[in-house]
């Protein structure tokens, strides 16, 4: 890359942008800081934190794109609404204002779901992901249970389009997606579905998440859910026996301070074996069931 007198070396660059976005509050600067400039660059991380190993240098012309980036992402706005794309499990999925942003913290209600889908016992098991936003369960299921048949319900326009377009992306032919209220989803599939995933909004309405990227950013509809924050996990119960066969599994996420409530909603309507688990931070986050 030229050295002339308008460039900036790229470790400079990241040292600025990272110093900035630290004063912002951002928790993990250096890592957005290489993320947005990989944007700029049109690579990876890796390659961002290779290239400034070398000793590259940044345009003018990308260094001020860079600048942009960064005020953007000091205002508070979500590193992958900026980026356009979200981590999950070995997926890259879209997202944009509108949809739930996937969590890294959600990967765990994934793997029980994926766990449980491996162990059915049928050659063509069939799993549903309800209030599915971004398609982040739903996928992950699908291609990591190729076997499988993977059915997702989304009933908000401003996310749907998000799924649709992840859907696509993704390709995956075992994976079907509907737009419809959780309530009524997939009556052709009731009592022979093995496996019911949800990760629905459970933040109590007069709760306040401590994030400006959720606060602000993340829809309510997929956020808040009712004065105890379980509204919705009380129709996933009811719903989840409707579409579950005896002995087929529902897994929901939830607050780490849930788990107990979860467990007596699903006990109430009659699921067995109610536990829950823990993510990789140790905090608990999601609760399974068996249907009797």
């Amino acid at each position: 890359m030229s050295s002339s007198d308008d460039s900036l070396p790229l470790s400079e660059a990241l040292t600025r942008a990272a110093s900035r976005l630290a004063g912002a509050g951002i928790a993990d600067p250096l890592v957005d800081a290489e993320l947005l400039t990989a944007v700029v660059l049109g690579s990876g991380r890796g390659g961002v934190q290779a290239a400034a190993v070398r000793g590259d240098r940044l345009t003018a012309d990308q260094a001020a794109r860079l600048d942009g980036l960064v005020a953007r992402r000091a205002t508070r706005e979500p590193l992958q609404h900026i980026t356009g794309t979200a981590p999950f499990r070995h997926l890259e999925l879209r997202v944009g204002p509108g949809v739930f942003v996937p969590r890294p913290e959600t990967e765990i209600l994934a793997q029980l779901a994926i766990d449980a889908l491996r162990a059915a016992a049928s050659p063509s098991p069939i799993a549903v992901d309800l209030g599915t936003g971004s398609g982040a369960i739903a996928l992950a299921m699908a291609t990591e249970v190729p076997h499988a048949r993977v059915f997702a319900a989304e009933n908000s326009v401003d996310a749907f389009v998000w799924t649709k377009e992840n859907f696509a992306l993704v390709g995956a032919e075992n994976a079907h997606l509907a737009f419809i209220d959780l309530e009524r989803a997939f009556p052709e599939l009731d009592g022979t579905v093995s496996v019911v995933a949800s990760n629905p909004p459970y933040v109590p309405d007069a709760a306040i998440p401590r994030d400006p990227e959720v606060r602000f950013y993340d829809p309510p509809a997929a956020l808040y859910g009712g004065e105890d924050g379980l509204d919705v996990v009380r129709v996933l119960s009811r719903v989840g026996l409707r579409l579950a066969h005896p002995g087929g599994t529902i897994v929901i996420e939830h607050g780490e301070w849930q788990g107990e409530q979860v467990r007596e909603v699903l006990a109430a309507d009659g699921w067995r074996a109610a536990a829950t688990h823990p993510d990789l931070t140790m905090r608990d986050r999601a609760t399974t069931a068996v249907r009797p």
